[in-house]
């Protein structure tokens, strides 16, 4: 008997409607991706290929059109709630300071406000903020951010970890150190992720696999590589490794066609 999957998308299709008006767009088209428990997937395309569309159709976010959605072999309805989701962009209300943040999700769920606020305090401590607690987004810098959202995210305890190009505004020394805390993080409790990035680099480093995109319309994966690269692994120093080098040139032969696909389609605009 085949193992359960923490999230399962089977033959996920999502329709929009033009928006040049009349007709309808295909972003994704008879997709079909699982992330089992412990595992970290991480999914790469083109710009614009509907990575994020996928992603909030495992987050019960967005309802596709056709096909099925699985939590732990339950069908989903509505919101993941066994999910964690960490945005690309901005999520934190610049009206509330770190700690207030991190407790959000617990407050929301009626937790006892003592016991957020401890919880909130460990998980600071454990991406690098203790002593920081009361500081605004404004007073912060753009790695702390993401460090309180990374907080934000975990606090809960989420079975899946979604996370949407997480670090793709920070610059590269800050990215690795955030990539790193991500994998210390993950190897002590082995959540399932699915980890949405452009970076074919951030994808190999972290993974334990990697599933390639199509460019739009009607996204779909076209290719899927185990990365059988030992862990624990430093992301900086990983990509030293022969078998990195050699990783990165087989999935970026698969991945180059639609990176040139989706370049000349937002060209075209």
């Amino acid at each position: 008997m085949a193992k359960m999957k923490a999230l399962s998308l089977d033959n996920i299709s999502c329709v929009f409607p033009s928006r040049h008006g009349g007709g309808s767009y295909t972003a994704v088209k008879d997709a079909t991706i699982h992330v089992a428990p412990g595992e970290f997937v991480s999914v790469v395309g083109p710009t614009g290929c509907g990575k994020s569309t996928l992603l909030n159709v495992g987050a019960g976010l967005l309802a596709p059109t056709s096909g099925e959605v699985r939590v732990f072999g339950e069908p989903l309805q509505g919101v993941n709630h066994r999910a964690g989701y960490m945005f690309q962009g901005e999520a934190l209300m610049p009206w509330r300071t770190a700690l207030d943040n991190v407790t959000a999700g617990l407050e929301f769920a009626g937790e006892n406000k003592k016991q957020a606020d401890e919880k909130a305090r460990e998980w600071l401590k454990r991406v690098g903020l203790g002593g920081f607690e009361d500081r605004y987004p404004h007073q912060m810098s753009g790695g702390m951010r993401k460090r309180v959202m990374l907080a934000q995210t975990l606090i809960r305890d989420p079975d899946i970890i979604l996370m949407d190009e997480p670090f793709s505004a920070l610059d590269i020394q800050t990215r690795q150190l955030m990539e790193n805390e991500v994998l210390e993080i993950w190897m002590a409790s082995r959540k399932a992720v699915l980890f949405i990035t452009h970076d074919l680099d951030e994808a190999i480093a972290m993974s334990d696999r990697v599933i390639v995109l199509a460019a739009g319309p009607g996204t779909h994966p076209i290719g899927e590589f185990d990365i059988d690269l030992p862990r624990p692994r430093d992301v900086a120093e990983i990509r030293n490794n022969t078998r990195f080098v050699e990783l990165h040139a087989a999935i970026w032969d698969v991945l180059r066609e639609e990176v040139l696909k989706g370049y000349e389609q937002q060209r075209r605009g």
